[in-house]
């Protein structure tokens, strides 16, 4: 199907911000899209919520197919995610976040964007993480290989995508080893200067780049903060940077 959006969501233990994402995400202007939920072995209410909201995606006639599996890394789950896709025609992927909450327009701007710029792969914006916001800056390939910047939330050309999907070996910073993968095929990004999402208060997201200031803060613990370092050191000596 044309312009049509594919968007995986992987779950683990994410109840209590997934009810609103998945609504931030019926409310978008934009509607041809289907979504793929794939619930990595959570032990809280996930599933709950899942089937709870799956209904409301039908009610609207978007296709929602939920994966049930063991918990095995939120990479595997977006390649389990990218194996239940709809075949065929033009169309672009969106890896969401289940703590994501995006502006009601947020789908129609980015496919916009891509249309206009059918020379660039995937497109990204700047985002909110709790209260702190994040502005980025036009693509620039050489800050890419400095620094992760890019968060996952962006919409990428299905033509595009690597063939070998995420890797799974990788188990932080994957959003940066996925843009760095596609550079290396000589795929590139676009910027919207806008903050068309949210990531919710008590996110797991963090990237190198963040001011030192948010190490204090305790949701970056020193063992989070020693996990993200080493897989800074695996994906530089990966890309050769």
């Amino acid at each position: 199907m044309k312009n049509l959006i594919s968007i995986i969501i992987p779950v683990y233990n994410k109840s209590e911000e997934l009810r609103a994402s998945l609504v931030s995400l019926l409310q978008q202007t934009y509607q041809n899209y289907e979504v793929i939920i794939v619930n990595d072995g959570s032990t809280d209410n996930s599933a709950l919520v899942i089937e709870e909201m799956k209904q409301k995606f039908w009610d609207k006639s978007i296709r929602c197919k939920i994966i049930q599996q063991s918990n095995q890394g939120s990479n595997y789950a977006r390649n389990r995610g990218l194996e239940e896709v709809t075949q065929g025609g033009q169309g672009y992927l969106l890896f969401w976040d289940a703590d994501t909450v995006a502006s009601p327009v947020m789908l129609a701007k980015m496919v916009k964007t891509l249309q206009d710029n059918p020379e660039v792969s995937y497109v990204y914006s700047s985002f909110i993480l709790g209260k702190k916001k994040f502005k980025l800056w036009s693509f620039d390939a050489e800050k890419l290989k400095q620094m992760p910047y890019i968060d996952t939330t962006s919409l990428i050309r299905r033509e595009h995508f690597p063939k070998n999907g995420w890797d799974v070996r990788i188990k932080k910073l994957q959003d940066w080893d996925l843009w760095l993968t596609m550079l290396k095929q000589n795929h590139q990004g676009i910027f919207i200067d806008e903050f068309l999402f949210t990531k919710l208060a008590g996110s797991n997201t963090m990237s190198a780049w963040f001011p030192k200031i948010l190490y204090k803060i305790p949701l970056f613990k020193k063992k989070e903060v020693q996990s993200f370092k080493k897989a800074e050191e695996i994906i530089k000596k990966k890309h050769n940077l």
